[in-house]
């Protein structure tokens, strides 16, 4: 027979411990606190978009996209969005989506918007895939009109004109309208008003002088695939060095560090290459320089590996953000992550190599994004990213230790932004941080039974959460996990419960982990820190 004593701790929402009151989210990176294996930490949260097509303007939550594309935070703190697919300049502002610029003429028989090439006012042009924004000093505002192949600008009265290319495809050095582009995707803005072009399907980087003469800075591919057999088309290439004989494929992202140099999604070598203006060079930062093309391949097969930049892999990069820092954000679009290149190493922000897309919110591994296509500082430092294939804007909210945290050689233990208090305190015992059941579990909202066998002694506890519970026995290396009510076997873990002071001590990252919760551990301040895995809805 049993003797059963059961503790039901008051429940705790998990969205109010991270998000409200005294918030541990939103600090920039570098004041980020690392988790295992020196992970940054970070919660990644939906904050615009409810995933469906559409361009529907109003609560942020509800608002609808198509392929949100590039961002551009402002002064005022909203963000401009190139909403591709909708053919619109989308702002968000206040918890709310409207329209910034471009019209919805009409649909086709998929009820896909057509787009088209249309200047005037704000309220009444017309754009066809904007991919790329910029802002220069004076408050306007450029975009790269991808499949109008043209640079356009909206100037601070709210009127759109065209400074660049004219509607149709091309390759051609000149001024305004004379100059042709072949699907631009993004744009930057030099203090000196030049604007420098990603002009994707010619490989090259333009620029665009103040009084609107265009340039090509490098050198064109000439290289030619055979995709299928008796097919050939035009190829981007690889060359560092000489900025005027350097080479691209499919550059995509463009960004200015403090120096006034640009950093370059270079897409189809899966790599970020710099140019220095002043010297006029072009040099691999990320990813191998040992370029190699398959026979009939377009571009170099991406990949997936942090560490140091020269051996850094990625999977088609696209936009870019510099950090406060110097850091440089970077979204892999194919690898459904968010990457960070600085001092010359690059890690994962958000997304997971072994994960497919998805759209789930959670902590910075276990969130899921599809196709990534940009990413933009916010002014409290965390990271906004235009989700494009989720149609959504998604937010990276960066980790600091809750206040009172501190190097004093204590094992601390906390949950979001919570430090959790004990009675008796933690302790480590074989590698393992040991914490009492009954402190912990009252902070997180358990249920708890404890048994005690009256035959051969043998005591348990359980530990509930949800539909789970996880049975640990005291002075035994095994758990055992139900769901459900279906009982799994039981499996052996490092170090067993034990009792010391009349206290019940079980290893947290068991119990924890098995319970859906993250736990990560910070050696500078010996803080176990818990966290919800999967955003609680």
């Amino acid at each position: 027979m049993k003797k059963t004593f059961r503790l039901i701790a008051a429940p705790l929402l998990a969205a109010s411990l991270l998000m409200g009151g005294t918030s541990a989210w939103g600090a920039g990176i570098e004041k980020a606190a690392t988790g295992s294996e020196g992970q940054t930490l970070a919660q990644v949260t939906t904050i615009a978009g409810k995933g469906d097509l559409g361009e529907a303007n109003g609560v942020a939550a509800e608002a609808t996209f198509r392929a949100p594309w590039s961002l551009l935070p402002l002064a005022d703190g909203s963000v401009l969005v190139a909403d591709a697919r909708s053919h619109l300049i989308r702002k968000l502002s206040g918890g709310a989506v409207s329209t910034f610029a471009g019209i919805t003429i009409t649909k086709d028989a998929y009820m896909y918007p057509i787009g088209g090439l249309l200047d005037g006012k704000a309220s009444t042009a017309v754009f066809q895939q904007p991919k790329g924004l910029a802002a220069d000093a004076k408050g306007n505002i450029y975009v790269a009109d991808a499949e109008n192949h043209a640079i356009r600008k909206i100037d601070a009265g709210g009127n759109v004109t065209t400074i660049a290319g004219n509607g149709v495809l091309g390759s051609k050095d000149g001024k305004g309208k004379d100059a042709a582009f072949h699907s631009p995707q993004d744009v930057v803005v030099a203090p000196d008003g030049t604007v420098y072009v990603a002009d994707t399907l010619n490989h090259a980087i333009r620029q665009i002088s103040p009084d609107g003469a265009v340039t090509t800075l490098n050198a064109l591919s000439q290289r030619v695939v055979e995709v299928v057999p008796g097919q050939a088309v035009p190829a981007g290439d690889y060359a560092d060095g000489a900025l005027a004989a350097a080479k691209f494929n499919e550059p995509t992202g463009l960004a200015l560090d403090a120096k006034g140099n640009l950093y370059v999604s270079d897409s189809g070598n899966q790599l970020i290459r710099y140019i220095d203006l002043t010297a006029k060079t072009v040099s691999t930062v990320a990813g191998s320089a040992q370029v190699q093309y398959a026979k009939s391949n377009l571009y170099v097969t991406g990949d997936f590996q942090d560490g140091a930049a020269a051996q850094a892999k990625f999977n088609f990069p696209r936009g870019l953000a510099v950090s406060a820092e110097g850091g440089l954000f970077i979204a892999d679009s194919l690898n459904h992550s968010v990457r960070y290149l600085k001092d010359g190493v690059v890690r994962t922000i958000a997304g997971e190599k072994s994960t497919e897309e998805g759209s789930v919110d959670g902590t910075e591994r276990s969130a899921e994004l599809h196709h990534p296509s940009d990413v933009a500082v916010l002014g409290d430092g965390s990271l906004l990213v235009a989700d494009a294939y989720n149609n959504k804007l998604r937010q990276i909210a960066f980790y600091e230790l809750p206040a009172g945290i501190a190097a004093d050689g204590a094992i601390h233990v906390v949950y979001g932004n919570r430090k959790l208090a004990f009675d008796n305190a933690p302790e480590i015992a074989d590698g393992r941080t040991m914490v009492p059941v009954r402190s912990v579990t009252e902070a997180l909202g358990f249920e708890v039974k404890f048994s005690e066998d009256a035959n051969t002694g043998e005591r348990t506890v359980d530990l509930g959460r949800n539909v789970t519970t996880i049975r640990l026995t005291i002075g035994k290396s095994e758990l055992q996990k139900t769901v459900n009510g279906k009982a799994e076997a039981v499996r052996p873990i490092d170090v067993a419960p034990y009792i010391k002071a009349d206290l019940t001590y079980v290893p947290v990252r068991f119990f924890a982990e098995e319970l859906g919760l993250d736990v990560q551990w910070n050696e500078a301040t010996r803080t176990v820190i818990l966290r919800d895995r999967i955003a609680v809805q």
